[in-house]
């Protein structure tokens, strides 16, 4: 099914942006990962030490436990209370006392009652489960601390992308800085020569940062999200919204500035997506988007 496809590929993109790290800091991922007879079309790694500042690193290696920790995602058009209760024992026999194991179930049928009561009913402080259904839009997790971190973090129906854009930022710092220093000259000039002393223009950088980065979040700041029924982009304070149904094709588009968008196409215009802006792979957002558009 294109939907649970699409829900396979989205949370690999976030495991790989590191939007769960505030779950744990997932360094390595597989796809298609057999646990006994059960495969796992998304499996990752990782562990809650920080990989970051020199300060951050003494206290992650001095205070933060060195548990594993493993995330599974699941999908299927429908998941047996059974088939669950099998998967929890194969956790148990497969990973240490100690790890941490998340799972995610996507189904795209509503839940069963049965279902909805194993999930909620799990106490197990090391497993957490996090369960959608595309039909429903319903979300279930367990009653535990794992399961609630879990579907708060756990973005199941779509994927959110936004990256800083240094070019764009110093568009708007530039322009205020220039019209700054000019302002400068210009009381320097009229008899204030203290107005282009270092410490002045020093303050003006200052500020210049500041309104150059809310120059940048209005007018350039590009957040892209994809759900399996549409998209929606923001460009500063611009929102266009938009469903795949309403386009018949896609096709990747190289502006003159080499920056790479994706072209949807409808009867009489064409949108595009900019996706080097947004920061999306072009592979994946190209497959994914297009199995959408052609499936109706």
């Amino acid at each position: 099914m294109l939907e649970l496809d699409f829900v396979e590929n989205m949370v690999e993109e976030q495991l790989a942006k590191g939007s769960l790290r505030w779950l744990a800091n997932f360094n390595e991922i597989r796809r298609d990962y057999t646990i006994g007879d059960v495969v796992f079309p998304v499996y990752a790694t990782g562990s809650l030490q920080e990989k970051g500042f020199f300060l951050s690193r003494i206290y992650s290696a001095f205070v933060t436990p060195r548990y594993k920790i493993h995330f599974l995602l699941y999908t299927g058009q429908e998941t047996d209370p059974k088939f669950l209760r099998k998967i929890i024992l194969s956790f148990k026999s497969k990973f240490g006392e100690d790890d941490w194991v998340f799972l995610g179930l996507v189904q795209s049928q509503p839940f069963q009652k049965n279902l909805k009561d194993i999930v909620t009913g799990i106490t197990e402080k090391t497993i957490g489960v996090a369960a959608f259904s595309l039909a429903s839009k319903e979300k279930i997790f367990s009653d535990n601390v794992l399961g609630k971190g879990l579907a708060k973090q756990l973005k199941l129906t779509e994927a959110r992308f936004e990256v800083f854009d240094l070019v764009s930022y110093l568009k708007g710092f530039t322009l205020v800085f220039f019209f700054g220093v000019l302002a400068l000259i210009a009381i320097a000039l009229s008899g204030l020569n203290q107005a282009l002393h270092p410490i002045t223009l020093l303050f003006m950088g200052g500020f210049c940062l500041i309104i150059g980065h809310q120059i940048y979040k209005s007018r350039y700041h590009t957040v892209l999200t994809l759900t399996s029924r549409g998209f929606q982009l923001k460009q500063g304070n611009s929102l266009k919204q938009g469903k795949w149904s309403n386009y018949s094709d896609v096709t990747i588009y190289i502006t003159p500035r080499h920056e790479t968008c994706l072209r949807l196409h409808s009867n009489d215009k064409t949108f595009d997506l900019p996706l080097s802006r947004a920061g999306v792979s072009r592979k994946e957002a190209y497959m994914a988007i297009r199995q959408l558009i052609l499936k109706k």
